[in-house]
């Protein structure tokens, strides 16, 4: 949950933590903080590899690091979530095995060595990392973790553009972790605006600001269910996309993406396609068009709409792509019968994880409590619900 502290008292708690971890020096350097939002995904799951539109949103569950600047080029950092703690010199970062090794510190190594890379200067620190995300819960907290440690690598006198900063990060992971992922969780988490969802072009890059609805929250449902970390669903549905242009290309010379299908084309050919790729196809096709609609009717405040087009989003990802389980039906059954609970959908790759929900603010404890008393119950698993604020994207406060 975000942090009950103000933040001049969490910078006052960190502070102590970093002091008693690392020891205060004789000549103590000014204490630095660099915080960077988690994000939720309120529609256009799985088309970043598809090319398509996704409507995202950076959200007060954050990352933050506290540091001291060091000038010897080495890195020191514990977090106050694990026993593991971290030590490099930037200058010797390299790829390789020790990269692939998933501790929360070598996203930190990642980062300098993708900063470094793009000869952009840096300097080592010592630094206590705290996080409000859930990990593996698909709220960005790779990302976060990584563009805070980009904004504290790179300090005060050099500022980097949102898609700058998101390409460093999503290079420390891709170079450096060997993980073949996108960029839409950096830029979410770099480019966010309060009040205000993200649209992404995942092809282009391009991003529009889309205003939130006067009254509205924002409210993440954890199921409580283990989330697949392997990836492997994406990879097959990727795969799967792919043979499925394929196959279409015969047919529509030029056609490079699902993206770029429309309905009456994939209508005219669909019979040249086995049943399962077609399935695929119609859920691209249609996930694009409902990330427009979602948008306008979010600007307009066409709560019906809301509830209709997350509701289309839910089903088409369950039974078109395959990607769901029962745990999140549930969630989303639960939901859906709160009074006040506008529109309710699986989030993210869809096994396991969370559900995102549009609520009125005043039915917010009514959906807290339905989920403890009747999700819990109905599946015996434990569930947690985070009420987000909608909140700008990474960057540096000053103590």
């Amino acid at each position: 949950m975000p942090s009950p502290l103000s933040d001049q008292d969490r910078i006052e708690v960190l502070a102590s933590a970093l002091d008693r971890a690392f020891g205060m020096p004789d000549d103590p350097a000014p204490l630095e903080i660099a915080r960077a939002p988690g994000r939720v995904g309120l529609m256009g799951d799985h088309m970043e590899y598809n090319e398509g539109l996704a409507l995202t949103a950076a959200i007060d569950l954050d990352t933050w690091i506290a540091l001291r600047r060091r000038d010897d080029g080495i890195v020191r950092m514990v977090s106050r979530h694990s026993r593991d703690a971290g030590t490099f010199r930037i200058g010797s970062l390299r790829p390789g095995v020790e990269g692939r090794r998933r501790s929360w510190s070598n996203y930190v190594a990642g980062t300098a060595w993708s900063l470094r890379e793009a000869a952009i200067p840096i300097a080592g620190f010592d630094g206590i990392v705290e996080t409000a995300l859930p990990i593996g819960g698909g709220l960005g907290s790779s990302a976060a973790l990584e563009l805070a440690s980009a904004l504290a690598l790179i300090g005060r006198n050099r500022v980097l553009a949102p898609a700058a900063l998101a390409a460093i990060a999503q290079r420390a992971e891709r170079d450096y972790l060997d993980i073949d992922a996108g960029i839409l969780d950096q830029l979410a988490c770099a480019a966010g605006r309060e009040g205000r969802a993200l649209m992404v072009d995942c092809r282009s890059l391009e991003t529009r600001q889309v205003v939130l609805p006067f009254g509205v929250r924002v409210v993440v449902c954890d199921t409580g269910e283990k989330r697949d970390p392997s990836l492997a669903l994406t990879a097959l549905r990727r795969a799967e996309c792919a043979r499925a242009v394929a196959l279409l290309a015969e047919k529509l010379p030029g056609l490079c993406s699902l993206r770029d299908l429309d309905v009456a084309s994939l209508r005219r050919h669909r019979a040249g396609l086995p049943e399962h790729l077609a399935a695929r196809a119609e859920y691209v096709v249609s996930e694009n068009a409902r990330v427009v609609a979602t948008a306008a009717a979010l600007e307009t405040g066409d709560l019906d709409a809301l509830c209709r087009l997350f509701a289309e989003s839910h089903a088409s990802l369950r039974d078109r792509y395959e990607a769901g389980s029962p745990a999140l039906d549930a969630m989303v059954d639960v939901a859906r019968a709160v009074p006040g609970v506008i529109a309710s959908r699986t989030m993210g790759i869809g096994l396991g994880g969370c559900t995102v929900n549009l609520v009125l603010a005043d039915a917010v404890p009514a959906l807290v409590a339905a989920a403890a008393r009747d999700y819990d119950a109905l599946t015996g698993l434990r569930s947690r619900v985070y009420a987000v604020a909608v909140v700008d994207g990474a960057g540096l406060l000053r103590p």
